[in-house]
Formats: structure tokens, C-alpha cells, sequence
């Protein structure tokens, strides 16, 4: 054995001395998924950044299960993909960002008004126009053009980060990321962009989401891969700062954002002022690694095609103490995800269960970063495999009983028919997003998988709107949403984690035996993207 696989092989074996599930539940299944979640949320995996030595350790400890599980290597004899990042981080000593009208210079302080976003590689002097465009989309689907008549040449756009509500949940995800916004405002020739969240929407309050700035951010090596070509600068605005950007402009930031809140068309507008900044960036490099395992098929004619279950393995490292803690473990997110996935691999070992089709079992890194890692698997998937299906499961948050599915895609696609049957034989209902304003369908990897053509799904214990759960989960994202008490001393409902890696593991089992291979529904706008 190499030195990296003995590694692995030891990592395999602690799990055994890892402790106990919480809350009860005492089966063997409960048991192993909370084994694997208290390995990798463990402080000495230092909260497992993409590409840092924790992860990497994290990286070992799930090959080392996908050879345990038998599932052959996915890459030319490997059971890891390595994946080159660009990183950069922000040096705010010798940054600045200023608005200038009429001669006067009105600085914002970094970090309180605004910050710059460094997914983007930005120049280092910005002096450009602003233009207030409203939502910043150019739909023609649905009869949206927030850009007509407005000269963005040169100019830095301005937008509300929210949605019109005209749109479906997915639509609003797809069009409200920031990818695709900039897609739709470099065609018509902007530079740059500040995006202005509503106040009432942040999942997280400004000063804590904020302390995520002065961390190094990532974008892909490959150039072809590149989301923000010809960015310039990339700000996020304060919404409780954001009037600076509309003084003098005959229109206040309260109006603007009532209009919004009221589904009201908003104005588009050239803001009397000139954005200036300055902008000093530390470059490196970094490698990480997908992870992954192959079960082949059992069909000779189907064997070709595959239904890749995926999670990230990823979090977000070391950051700000909080309560003397700077370990962000991501038990949650997503060891919990990674653990689902890793005892479906075993539970099929187990039963020796072949399906028709071939199931790809992939945790994939960079997802804290932009769900950069599946974009490059999408991209360079395992040789002689087309896939043709993903269920992606991430921080799937088993803090109550499991008895509504939330299913993110279910409209989109003819998974729907198998994920309503796999729910309805377990006694489960389904849902769409309760909260569709929190754009999950885009959040996480499923997303690179549907811009990549493949029909995909994400499940999250589900909850309706005004309960005592929803309540509960609410709780969750204010208390331990990137924060280090996703750990593993929360309370967690193991019932609902073992009835949840029931339904990914029958789930995986029924589309892998599929008699056609899955399709969009025809109503889908994602349709277009279908290879």
C-alpha cells in the first residue's frame, strides 16, 4: 500500500472509537452516519477548507471508505480528482472604495458599508459611472428587460439582489445568481456591479457575514470555466448603508426597496455619482480534490449511463473566534451530507445490490467557494460515463421528525415521479421550497449538474412555513449557520438522519433501474441546458 492509502486505512479504522449518536435512536445505521459526521467534524480536520491539510486528511478518510464499500476508483486508478483553484485575498489596509458627486469624496468604510467580492479577479483602480438598473435581468421569457435604454458602457450596474416574484422559485435561484446577472450586464456593457441585498431577506445578520470578506476567496484555474469574465469590481452593499449610493438621485433607498417588497416595477436610472476604488489583492494557488467511487452497473446497455450521488466535502475552515471558538467544524454542513452518502455506499456493499445503471458516488470540494469543485466533475466527469442523474444532498438539517421531503427541482424534471414514489412507500409527503426566497435550488452542487444538462435534485427534511419546525430550522441558521457551533454537540433527531439515508438509498436504487433514461419536463426552462 502507498503511504497516502495506509493513511486513509487508519482514518477508516478510528471511526470505530468515535463515539456515540445523540438524542437517542441506538440502531447500527444511526450509528455509523453519526461515526462518520463526528470524524469529520472533528476539530483536527480544522474545519476542512478547500485545499487546506484538514481537508485533505477529510479526503483520505473518504477514499479510504469508498474502497472499504468496493466501489472501483473513478479516475484512471484513483479514487481522487485534483482540481486547480485561483485564490485571492483582500488587503483592506491598502484598499478603498469611495463614491464621488460634485467634487465631494465620500468614503464607505469596508467592512461596515460595503465589501469587495474577490470570486471575481478585479482590477486594481475602478473610476466608472453608476447605473441604478433595477433587478439588473434581461429575460425575454418572461417579458423582463431591466436594461432597456440605459447606456451600462463603462458603467458599474447597481441592482437589488432580490427576484421579481413574477418569476417561478427556480427561475428566481437561476437568474438571481450572481453569475448569471453578470452574464446579462456584461452583454450590455457593464464593468462592474454593486448588489444590494433587501435587510429583510439576509439569512444572516450584515456583522456576521460580513467577517467572511478578509478570508481567501477562489475562482477555477481553468480559464474555460471561468463565471465572471471581464469583471472589474464586485461589491455588496450594506442594505442599512445603501442609501449613500441614491443621495440626490430623486429617489430614497426606502421607497426603492417598498416598491420592491410590493412587486412594484422599479425604476432604472444613471445615480449622480462616480464609483471610485482601489483595490490590493494577495494571489496564490491551491489544489484540492473531488473524491470519488464507482459502483458499475449491472446491464451492459445501461452500464454507460450514470446517477452520481454527490455532497460537499468542504467547509469553511478556520475563521473569527466566536465564544473563544475559531473552528467552523460543518457538521451539518455538510459532514452530514457526506455521511448520507458514505452509508448508502456501505448499505449497497452490504446487501451486494447491482443496479442497471452505474452510481457514481462523488464528495466534491470548493462548494463554500461557488460549488466550484462539482463545476469542474460536470465538466470532466469520469471517463466512459455520461450521467445522466444527480441527487445531491447537502446540510439536510435532521433537527425534527422527517415527515414532508423537501425536494429543490421537483418541478423540473421526471425525478419528480420517482422521488414522489420513493416518499409515498415510506410514508413521507413532498414539498417545493417552503421559502422559495432563499434561492436553495442554486446553493449547492445539484446546480452545477443542471447548468451542466443532467436532470438533478436536492432533498432537505422539509417543514411548512409558521410551524414550530420551520421555527426550528430558523433557530438553526441564526445560532450555527457558518458558525462553530455546527459542531457536533447539537442536538440531532438520528431517526430523521437514518429515515433520510432511506430515502437517498432507495432513491439511488429506482432511477439506477430506470427503464428510460430521466428527462426535463418539457415545461422546464432548464430543458435548454439538456445534453
Amino acid at each position: 500500500m502507498t503511504a497516502r492509502a495506509c493513511a486513509a486505512a487508519l482514518l477508516v479504522g478510528a471511526t470505530a472509537a468515535i463515539g456515540a449518536p445523540v438524542n437517542g435512536a441506538g440502531d447500527a445505521g444511526a450509528a455509523r452516519w453519526w461515526s462518520y459526521v463526528r470524524f469529520l467534524a472533528d476539530d483536527g480536520l480544522e474545519g476542512r477548507d478547500t485545499g487546506s491539510p484538514g481537508y485533505q486528511r477529510a479526503a483520505d478518510y473518504v477514499a479510504g471508505l469508498w474502497r472499504q464499500a468496493g466501489l472501483e476508483p473513478a479516475f484512471a486508478g484513483q479514487f481522487v480528482q485534483s482540481v486547480a483553484f485561483k485564490t485571492r485575498q483582500i488587503d483592506e489596509s491598502r484598499s478603498s472604495l469611495t463614491l464621488v458627486r460634485d467634487g465631494r469624496v465620500d468614503p464607505l468604510t469596508l467592512g461596515e458599508d460595503a465589501y469587495f467580492s474577490l470570486r471575481i479577479d478585479p482590477a486594481a483602480q475602478v473610476d466608472a459611472p453608476l447605473v441604478f438598473t433595477g433587478h439588473g435581468l434581461d429575460i425575454p421569457e418572461a417579458q423582463i428587460n431591466d436594461l432597456a435604454g440605459l447606456n451600462l458602457k463603462g458603467a458599474v450596474a447597481v441592482y437589488f439582489s432580490t427576484q421579481p416574484s413574477s418569476l417561478p422559485a427556480t427561475l428566481q435561484a437561476h437568474f438571481g445568481s450572481s453569475a448569471e446577472r453578470w452574464r446579462m450586464l456584461r452583454a450590455a456593457g457593464a464593468i462592474g456591479t454593486i448588489a444590494v441585498p433587501a435587510a429583510r431577506r439576509l439569512e444572516v445578520p450584515w456583522s456576521r457575514s460580513t467577517i467572511a470578506r478578509l478570508q481567501p476567496q477562489m475562482s477555477l484555474a481553468d480559464p474555460a470555466l471561468d463565471e465572471y469574465p471581464d469583471q472589474r469590481v464586485a461589491v455588496t452593499m450594506n442594505p442599512e448603508r445603501a442609501d449613500a449610493l441614491f443621495e440626490g438621485a430623486g429617489y430614497t433607498l426606502s421607497d426603492l426597496m417598498a416598491a420592491d417588497q410590493s412587486g412594484k416595477p422599479l425604476p432604472r436610472f444613471v445615480l449622480p455619482a462616480r464609483l471610485k476604488a482601489s483595490i490590493a489583492v494577495t494571489r496564490s494557488t491551491v489544489q484540492s480534490e473531488n473524491v470519488a467511487g464507482i459502483l458499475r452497473g449491472s446491464d451492459p446497455k445501461l452500464r454507460g449511463e450514470a446517477v452520481v450521488l454527490s455532497a460537499h466535502l468542504d467547509h469553511v475552515g478556520i475563521g473569527e473566534p466566536v465564544a473563544g471558538d475559531r473552528i467552523y467544524n460543518g457538521a451539518m454542513d455538510n459532514a452530514s451530507g457526506v455521511a448520507a452518502i458514505l452509508d448508502v455506499a456501505a448499505r449497497l456493499h452490504e446487501s451486494g445490490q447491482r443496479p442497471a445503471r452505474t452510481i457514481v458516488f462523488v464528495a466534491v470540494t470548493g462548494e463554500e467557494q461557488g460549488e466550484l469543485g462539482s463545476r469542474y466533475f460536470v465538466a470532466h466527469p469520469p471517463a466512459g460515463l455520461t450521467i445522466v442523474a444527480n441527487v445531491n444532498t447537502d446540510m439536510f438539517l435532521p433537527l425534527f421528525p422527517l415527515k414532508t421531503l423537501m425536494v429543490l427541482g421537483l418541478d423540473e424534471s421526471d425525478l419528480s415521479t420517482d422521488v414522489r414514489a420513493v416518499a409515498g412507500s415510506l410514508g413521507l409527503t413532498v414539498q417545493v421550497d417552503p421559502e422559495p426566497q432563499r434561492s436553495r435550488f442554486t446553493r449547492s452542487d445539484q446546480y452545477s449538474f443542471v447548468r451542466g444538462g443532467v436532470p438533478a435534485l436536492a432533498m432537505k427534511v422539509g417543514y411548512d412555513a409558521n410551524t414550530h419546525e420551520a421555527m426550528i430550522a430558523q433557530e438553526w441558521t441564526a445560532e450555527r449557520y457558518h458558525l462553530p457551533s455546527d459542531d457536533v454537540n447539537q442536538p440531532v433527531d438520528m431517526k430523521a438522519a437514518t429515515d433520510f439515508v432511506n430515502v437517498i438509498h432507495q432513491l439511488a436504487l429506482r432511477i439506477a433501474n430506470r427503464t428510460n433514461r430521466p428527462n426535463w419536463n418539457d415545461t422546464s426552462f432548464f430543458k435548454r441546458f439538456g445534453r
